[in-house]
């Protein structure tokens, strides 16, 4: 079975604002925080907004007329002419600035400090409280004696602003980590669910995928449950086909015996030799079809048992053509390059011979009479042996090389049932590969196709060593 692929966005030689952009598309967590950002940030701009429109609708009914009179005490307090001591109190004990401007007294109790803004000018004023007389008259007050008294706000009291903004984008951060570490918890079960599904894609379905609360489970434990679910139909549908697979190929094999014993048994005469040749020749493929079937549901156990020992190549290709040779004349003319000699590595023969075979009667099925006749190559490479075949034949369409590996694929356009075989021959070619932890690459070498199976030699050096019992 095939494993699932991973997330685009893993590339560091990619922009960080590329990885960026794919880490948000494709992480379910990142983008809930952001949502719960986004949310936040809506909500306190609403609100803010909100209550803001509410103290600017109110000002004018309520606070507007008792700030207008508190200005009024004030600058009775003050007195007529100004008193700049007592001006001078008012600005020690509350937060303002107080400015004193006419013919006898000119003091500010801030003088560093810039007037506002809306203060400047008289058209500023009116612009900021609705163009009107008592807009600007809201914080200046003139005495009988001529002197203007002009409130504002000490901008001094207003330094904790910062400390506030700063504390307020703290508090903030701090929520959204407390967020995310939220999200990261209820979202845990993702990862238990992916390696679970990656378990069972791999044809391991021995460990389920553990389900948060158990006895009241929430979404995702009920997703976890309903995959163990179908993880236990797949097992069990796997075992009875393979079950099924192997009776019936355990029991075909008795009658077939049979049924070569009584052909052998035909006289020998004319009329019937052919006849008798036939019945032989398709007997034959039928035991092999069932010794196939059989390899292929021991290869494709989690723990295929090889037995390595030392084994020569070159000598091993040499023996296929040569039985090859009873089945396809053409087989002689197979051509065996060995471009540099070749260490006796530990494999397993029968299997590698079995890879052989099949890569070579592929290769002789389908090669053009009228072309070369097809060719095996052995090499060694940083501790790989490479068995490449090579026929001279049509090839496969691009769309099918994906799928010539696969058990019963045949492709309808250049491999026709007519031609021999039911697809299993390299099946098990990649079955023994994998099972010697190497790989079966299938490519057009136009003309003809290439299949190279690539698998690791550790050359021979003590006893043979046993992976497993047949």
């Amino acid at each position: 079975m095939k494993s699932s692929g991973s997330a685009p966005g893993g590339d560091a030689h990619c922009p960080w604002h590329r990885r960026a952009r794919d880490a948000v598309g494709y992480s379910l967590r990142i983008r809930l925080v952001l949502v719960f950002m986004a949310l936040a940030v809506t909500v306190a701009v609403a609100f803010m907004g909100g209550m803001q429109k509410v103290v600017a609708l109110g000002w004018k009914e309520a606070a507007r007329p008792l700030l207008m009179d508190y200005v009024d005490r004030l600058t009775a307090e003050i007195g007529s002419p100004p008193s700049i001591e007592r001006a001078r109190a008012i600005a020690d004990r509350l937060p303002v600035t107080l400015r004193i401007e006419g013919p006898q007294i000119q003091w500010d109790s801030h003088p560093g400090q810039p007037r506002p803004h809306w203060m400047s000018d008289k058209v500023q004023r009116q612009d900021h409280w609705s163009r009107d007389d008592t807009g600007y008259r809201l914080l200046e007050r003139t005495t009988p004696d001529g002197h203007r008294i002009e409130f504002g706000l000490n901008a001094l009291s207003w330094d904790k602003r910062p400390r506030i903004a700063w504390g307020t984008l703290t508090v903030l951060l701090l929520l959204t980590a407390l967020a995310f570490v939220y999200v990261r918890h209820l979202l845990r079960p993702l990862d238990d669910i992916r390696r679970g599904a990656r378990r069972f894609g791999n044809g391991d379905f021995g460990e389920p995928i553990p389900v948060r609360h158990g006895h009241r489970p929430d979404e995702l434990g009920q997703l976890a449950r309903t995959i163990n679910t179908m993880g236990e139909d797949i097992h069990q549908m796997l075992d009875a086909k393979r079950a099924l697979l192997l009776a019936m190929s355990h029991e075909l094999r008795s009658p077939l015996t049979r049924a070569r014993l009584n052909a052998e048994l035909l006289p020998e005469s004319a009329d019937v030799q052919a006849q008798r040749s036939a019945l032989m020749r398709d007997l034959g493929e039928m035991a092999r079809l069932i010794t196939d079937l059989l390899e292929s549901e021991r290869l494709a156990g989690r723990h295929a048992a090889l037995y390595r020992e030392p084994t020569d190549l070159t000598e091993l290709a040499r023996e296929v053509v040569a039985d090859l040779q009873v089945r396809h004349p053409g087989a002689a003319a197979v051509a065996l390059r060995v471009p540099a000699p070749l260490p006796a590595c530990m494999l397993d023969r029968s299997r590698v011979r079995l890879l052989m075979r099949n890569l070579l009667d592929n290769s002789l099925r389908h090669s053009d009479p009228t072309a070369a006749a097809p060719q095996i190559e052995l090499r060694v490479s940083q501790g790989v042996v490479e068995i490449e075949v090579r026929d001279h034949g049509p090839g496969v369409p691009p769309e099918h090389l994906v799928h010539l590996a696969e058990a019963f694929y045949r492709p309808d356009t250049s491999r026709q049932r007519t031609t021999g075989g039911v697809g299993l021959g390299l099946y098990l070619c990649r079955l023994v590969a994998q099972a010697h932890g190497g790989t079966l690459l299938v490519r057009n070498a136009e003309p003809g196709l290439c299949v190279t199976a690539r698998l690791p030699c550790s050359e021979a050096v003590q006893q043979p060593a046993l992976d497993g019992a047949r």
